[in-house]
Order: structure tokens, then sequence, then C-alpha cells
């Protein structure tokens, strides 16, 4: 039993003075609606649609058991993140709560690790964008869609932070119509219910029809927690956006607490459905996608074209959001004087500017390396940056452990949301993350990731540890604000 037994409740929040305040620079331009598109459109990201392929030919069915796995682990990593970000809403989010929780080197470490995932996501997802594109106007080169793509999203952050929301709102709602449509339909299909697909192929028999629910054995069920990992990357992101919406404890609330609803819907849902629709060793999975195959076996004209406009969505959604998300984390860490101090600085729209261009410099800097050297420089960045995602949640984990104690003595009556069975389950976690980065390491693809994101995470912990010394400052509180 947890020492609380009340933290599995989400206490009602105390009112709030108004929406979060310019205090820090950032405006409160979010508004509940963005902040609830932003919530349930993180969950989904352009690797469900293009990546599950590639899981469900290494698990068969049983990669809902996969999905099921990483989809718990991230369910307790937002729950411990929203205690956090409910008592105190920070652009720096995670980051910032480390600093104050672990120490300033750790704060500054995992900050400058998730930017520099996020800056190379721009590279990756500016570039299958452009392959999109470029497959329907040949005429305008790969290289210019790119360009092109990351031009107009940048210049939408640094309009004002309403339109970042305002284009989020509209990204994600594409996606969550899409995957909820696929759920409706392919679920009728399954059970026959819709007429032109093909019944005599498709139904819940698929499941074990075709050598069983584990055709590959138990073992490939953590050969699908590789593959399909890093899909959930960026459920955190409604954390950072919170503090600059209208009532961020509310949103941070809502956002998590709901995400058991959203993993299960949209990951388990449909890929329930798809691996009801066609047998898992089908060959057109993993020739057109298990999407496109699904959508063909229901009967859907035109299904790859359909789902390249919804994977380009899902692409630029993941982009619009990632040159968001790195430069509020620059800007929390300008803040904290772990950065330049032109990323802190804001313009009379609230919008850090500089952030935001350092932020895509790099990321045009990566494109270029994916043009000009993809399987050495480019390849290496996508390695070195590969493991981050469990880098940060393994840190929210440790931060939490540390957070609990200094909110319960320091400011008990900010604690509206609190994790479940503390601290049982987040020491569970911390144990499921690093199982996971271990095996990682018995995976030939896995390895290179893990080893080379430590080399880079070493280095940047190095950094940061010769800073405190040469420099030991006072961290700013985050606490000390509300």
């Amino acid at each position: 039993m947890s020492a609380h037994p009340t933290n599995t409740d989400v206490a009602t929040p105390p009112p709030e003075t108004g929406p979060a305040s310019s205090a820090d620079g950032l405006r409160a331009g979010l508004k509940n609606r963005h902040l609830s598109m932003i919530a349930i459109g993180g969950v989904i990201g352009a690797g469900l649609f293009v990546g599950s392929a590639s899981g469900i030919a290494a698990a068969g069915p049983g990669i809902l058991l996969s999905y099921a796995l990483v989809g718990t682990m991230v369910v307790l990593v937002m729950r411990m993140l929203g205690e956090m970000a409910a008592a105190s809403p920070d652009s720096g989010s995670f980051s910032a709560y480390a600093d104050r929780a672990l120490g300033r080197w750790a704060g500054f470490s995992i900050g400058w690790l998730y930017w520099f995932f996020w800056v190379v996501v721009l590279a990756v997802e500016a570039t299958a964008g452009a392959v999109i594109l470029e497959g329907w106007m040949p005429a305008v080169p790969q290289w210019a869609w790119a360009l092109i793509v990351m031009v107009v999203l940048t210049a939408t952050n640094l309009a004002s932070v309403a339109s970042y929301g305002e284009f989020e709102f509209w990204f994600a709602g594409i996606k969550v119509v899409a995957i909820a449509a696929f759920i409706v339909v392919g679920g009728l299909a399954v059970f026959g219910l819709l007429p032109g697909s093909d019944h005599e192929s498709v139904g819940l028999g698929n499941l074990t029809a075709h050598g069983g629910f584990l055709p590959n054995g138990p073992g490939a069920i953590l050969t699908g927690i590789l593959l399909v990992v890093f899909s959930f990357m960026g459920s955190e992101i409604v954390t950072l956006a919170a503090g600059e919406s209208e009532n961020p404890r509310r949103a941070v609330s809502r956002a998590t607490t709901s995400v058991i609803w959203r993993i299960g819907i949209f990951y388990l849902g449909s890929i329930l459905v798809v691996v009801s629709l066609l047998g898992w060793d089908d060959p057109t999975i993993a020739e057109k996608g298990s999407y496109v195959a699904a959508l063909d076996v229901i009967g859907i004209p035109h299904a790859g074209q359909i789902m390249n406009v919804i994977v380009l969505t899902a692409v630029l959604s993941c982009l619009n959001s990632g040159l968001y998300t790195a430069s509020r984390m620059a800007f929390s860490l300008s803040e904290r004087g772990d950065a330049p101090k032109a990323f802190g600085r804001t313009n009379s729209r609230g919008v850090p500017q500089a952030a935001i261009l350092g932020s895509v410099i790099f990321g045009f800097v990566a494109v270029w390396f994916n043009y000009q050297w993809p399987d050495t420089v480019f390849l290496f960045l996508l390695n070195s940056s590969g493991a981050v995602a469990l880098f940060v949640w393994l840190v929210i984990c440790f931060t939490q452990l540390r957070m609990r104690g200094i909110l319960l003595r320091e400011s008990p009556d900010k604690l509206v949301v609190r994790m479940w069975l503390f601290p049982y389950l987040t020491w569970a976690t911390i144990a499921m993350i690093s199982f996971v980065l271990v095996y990682m390491l018995t995976d030939d693809a896995g390895r290179d990731q893990v080893v080379l994101s430590l080399l880079v995470a070493g280095f940047v912990v190095a950094v940061a540890l010769i800073r405190d010394r040469r420099r030991p400052g006072t961290t700013r509180d985050p606490l000390s604000e509300l």
C-alpha cells in the first residue's frame, strides 16, 4: 500500500489567478481546445502509421502485447510527469524539475539531450514529408520540398504560440479523425457488417489462425517492444505546452489522466483491427504498409494515396510540435543560465524568436547532412539520439521520486495529481525502462543506438559537471513562482 492512500485521486485544482502569465516572457496563447488536441494527437505519431508493419512481422498478433506493455510504461511515466507539471507548470517541464530535484547537472543534461533529439527529428520528418510531396509533384526536387516545409512551419512558430496551437489543432484533428474512422470501418469489416469486404479471410480468427497468437515465440514480444517504443515519444509535449495555456493545471490534469484511453483506442484499437483484417504473415503488410493493406482488404479505393495524406499530416504535426518543443526547451535552459542568453528573450508577441531560429538552423543542417552523408554523419545523428526517449523517461522517474518529498514539504496543496501506488510503481517503471535499455544491447540495431546515445549523454553530463564546478550558481526554482 502507498504511504499516501489518496494518491490515486485527482484532487480539485486550486483556483488560479489567471492564465499563465508572461512573467517568464512567454504568453498564454494556447486555448483549452488546443491543449486537448495536442494531448490527443501527441500519442499518434507517423511511426504508428509507417512503423507498425515491422512490429507485426516480428511478433505477429503478439505485437498487441508489445504495444500494451510500452503503453503501460508511458501511462506511468505520464502520470509521474503530470504530478510535477500540475504542481508547477513550466516551459522546461521535466528538465526544470530534474534541475530542482536531482541537481543542476541533471536539468542541463536532459534538457540539451531532449533538444538534440527533437532537432534531429526535424530533419527526419522534413525528409519524410518531402518524399511524399515529391511523389505528388515531381517537378519540385525533394530538397526544395524539405526546405519549403521547414520554412512554413518555422514561420508558424514565429508568428505566435496561438498560431502553433491552431496549426497543431487541425493537424492533430485530422490524425484523430482518420484513425477513429479506420477503427470504426475496420471494426465493421471484422464483424462482417461492412458490404464489399472479403469476409471469408477477415475476422478475429486471424489472431490465432496463422501459427498462433505468438507465432515467433514469447521472445518476439520483446523484439516488438524495441520496434514500437519510440513511436510513443511525444506524449510529454503537452506538459511543456501547458505553461502557455489559459489554465495549465487543469490542462495537465486532464491530459495525464486521459492518456490511458488515448493509447488504448488509437494504438491497441487500430493494431487489433489490422491483425484481424489480415493474417500477420500476409505479404501485402510489408509491401504496402499495415494500414494501406488493411484498407485494401476493406475495399477502400485509393487506399495508398489516402494513407499518404494522413502520413503527411502526421509528419507536419510532428515537425510543428518538434520545433515548438525544441525552442521551449532551449528557452527554459537559457532561463536557468544553461543556454545562450538570447534563447531566453521573447519578442513583443511573447515568442522566443532566437530559440526557434537556433533550433531550426540545426534542423536545416541535419537535413543537409541527410542529403550529403546519409549513411555516415546523419546515421550517427540518428543513432546517437535514438535512446534519448528512454533516458528522458528514466529521468522523469528519478525526478518524481525526489520531487514528491519536496512538494509534500513545501507545497502539498499543489499535489492535485498523484502517482499511483507511490513509490512502488515508480520503481517498477524504472525497472521496465532499464530492462528495455539492457535488452537493446542484445539487438544489432538497438545496440548502436544505446551505445552511441550513452556516449553523447556521457559527454553532455561531463560538460554539465565541469560547468557546475567552474561556475556554481543558484538554480531557478519553478516552485517559488507558484
